[in-house]
């Protein structure tokens, strides 16, 4: 037999952003009843596969605004709980030599970017014209895995429900209806649609077009490399990639720009093709042609963008009970926490804001 029930908030979506916006949102009211729900385990899809890369740089001011906030946040929770898989490390930027003054605006001052001494070993050299700048505030996580840890932490005060499809929403007198595979129905005095890159699922699709978001396809390239304790991050500024020491799972990752747009998450395959290995090795055997060699295998999905590469916080419906949150543009992990700050300004219910708690 079919069921109701009822919560002040509905969460859709257990990625990263959702689980801290649910984190968010009893930090503020330790009493409200928050709903998380996912079609399938918490931190899965894009959360899952995430390079979980954070370096303190934005391309406008909103997004180093987002970044600021979300650094201080990583900052004082790796303080606070060093045993989370939170993983600090160096950084060194690489650019063409007249791009000083333009690093200069887009990353950070907490970077602190400086000319390098000398150049990360495994990028033995550089192009003609370029340089290299050293930048502190870097780290990586295990995004799947701290999204799991803080989520466990939640489910005293917040109800999980893993495997758990939102079908349909409609608004009521009484709130926001949500239906739910199974035939069980759920009755929400707010929504917080945190879906990653399923934009175009019918429950919410026409709610979510106006945004003029789009889904790409994101690709990493594994390296079966072992990094040595004291590798930096790589950031290739003008290509915007990285290479990232996975000391964690023990091998290199590379990340670069695929241009496949309007995929769909549901049909997208999760096999890296010969055209993406192709991709890759191009751009980095520029800068390691030795990794570059080395790159065989590695993790395909999708991710949401905004349309002006911003991350979108904003309510879908007059009333304001429905509110989507995302689009990242490939950043979910390192904007999400001040994304999460954002969303739970949205929900009118919540009192005055404030940072949530390490």
């Amino acid at each position: 037999m079919a069921t109701t029930t009822d919560t002040d908030v509905a969460i859709v979506g257990a990625g990263i952003l959702g689980v801290l916006t649910a984190r968010e949102i009893l930090a503020r009211a330790p009493g409200t009843s928050v709903t998380v729900l996912d079609r399938d385990l918490i931190g899965s899809g894009a959360t899952r596969r995430s390079a979980g890369l954070h370096f303190p740089r934005g391309a406008s001011a909103e997004v180093r605004e987002l970044a600021a906030e979300s650094q201080q946040f990583y900052a004082d929770l790796h303080t606070a709980r060093p045993g989370l898989p939170i993983h600090p490390l160096g950084m060194t930027v690489v650019a063409p030599e007249s791009a000083g003054e333009r690093l200069g605006e887009v990353y950070l001052p907490e970077a602190k970017l400086r000319r390098g001494d000398e150049l990360p070993p495994v990028v033995p050299a550089l192009p003609e014209g370029y340089a290299a700048w050293d930048g502190d505030g870097c780290q990586y996580a295990d995004v799947h895995s701290l999204t799991q840890l803080l989520a466990a932490e939640l489910r005293p005060a917040a109800d999980f429900r893993e495997g758990v499809a939102v079908t349909g929403l409609a608004a009521t007198a009484e709130g926001v209806r949500l239906t739910l595979t199974g035939g069980a129905t759920l009755t929400a005095g707010h929504v917080v649609l945190a879906p990653g890159p399923w934009l175009a699922d019918p429950a919410w699709r026409e709610l979510v077009a106006p945004l003029g978001a789009r889904v790409k396809k994101i690709v990493a390239l594994h390296i079966e490399v072992p990094p040595l304790p004291g590798d930096r991050a790589v950031v290739f500024h003008e290509e915007d990639a990285f290479l990232l020491p996975f000391h964690h799972r023990g091998h290199w990752l590379f990340s670069y720009t695929c241009q496949e747009w309007d995929v769909d998450p549901a049909t997208v395959g999760s096999s890296v093709t010969a055209g993406h290995l192709r991709e890759a090795r191009a751009l980095l055997s520029r800068y390691a042609p030795d990794l570059a060699e080395r790159c065989v295998s590695g993790r395909v999905f999708c991710d949401a963008y905004g349309p002006a590469g911003a991350p979108l916080a904003a309510p879908l419906t007059e009333d304001g009970r429905v509110v989507f949150a995302g689009a990242a543009s490939g950043s979910g992990y390192r904007l999400a926490p001040a994304l999460a700050a954002r969303t739970a300004d949205l929900i009118r219910s919540l009192p005055s804001p404030r940072k949530a708690t390490t």
